[in-house]
């Protein structure tokens, strides 16, 4: 388990400890919930859906994955009916990544703020950290890649954790350190390549680099 130990508070000249998180497949493993809401969509609309495809490919915003099922012009209400459909179906069975607590509460055992930038619907983001007991500083959703980096650089924030190559490239956009996770559909060849400062197999690393990184940062 990660330490909860506080640390020394930031010097005068430095601003404080603000980390981004992406949501699904970084702090939360949401495929059953997904698949599941894509089934009920697919029930309803007649639509021929390959779920376990849809949840290999996690990340980039739904219309994008909806317009691989659904002609151009039907995709912006399949959208707005997945969502609608979605708190019924994809919470309950979604679960909390290894490590996703913890790493969260060391942020708070640094004094800093965690928040949570993800391309998912916002309202369906917090259904989802209320549910597990997940309690960020703030939650932006319906952001991705470089969109992601105007988020992170409006709170501040000098980290974004996540596990896509879209997840890299707005910690790029942002000017903050991509730390990458291999939990979600990217590898870690993916992830380097596209500009990854740092690659861990999951969160459970993550408190104990996070310490080190604050205490690199905040030093004299």
């Amino acid at each position: 388990m990660a330490s909860t130990a506080s640390s020394p508070l930031p010097a005068p000249h430095t601003a404080p400890l603000t980390v981004g998180f992406d949501l699904d497949m970084t702090l939360i493993d949401s495929r059953a919930g997904i698949a599941a809401t894509y089934r009920a969509l697919s029930a309803e609309t007649g639509v021929p859906i390959d779920d376990a495809l849809v949840v290999s490919r996690i990340g980039p915003p739904l219309e994008e994955e909806l317009a691989h099922w659904f002609p151009a012009d039907q995709v912006a209400a399949a959208g707005d009916r997945y969502r609608e459909l979605y708190p019924d179906h994809a919470i309950a069975p979604s679960t909390a990544l290894a490590g996703a607590r913890e790493s969260i509460a060391e942020v708070r055992a640094l004094g800093g703020r965690a928040i949570v930038v993800t391309a998912k619907y916002e309202p369906n983001a917090k259904l989802h950290l209320a549910h597990l007991g997940i309690e960020p500083d703030s939650v932006i959703g319906w952001l991705w890649a470089e969109a992601k980096g105007e988020a992170l650089k409006e709170h501040g924030a000098q980290v974004y954790v996540g596990d896509h190559v879209g997840d890299v490239r707005g910690a790029r956009a942002a000017g903050a350190l991509s730390v990458a996770v291999t939990t979600g559909p990217c590898d870690e060849r993916e992830l380097r390549t596209a500009g990854a400062d740092v690659v861990l197999t999951d969160l459970t690393a993550f408190p104990a680099w996070l310490r080190a990184f604050e205490a690199n940062r905040t030093a004299a």
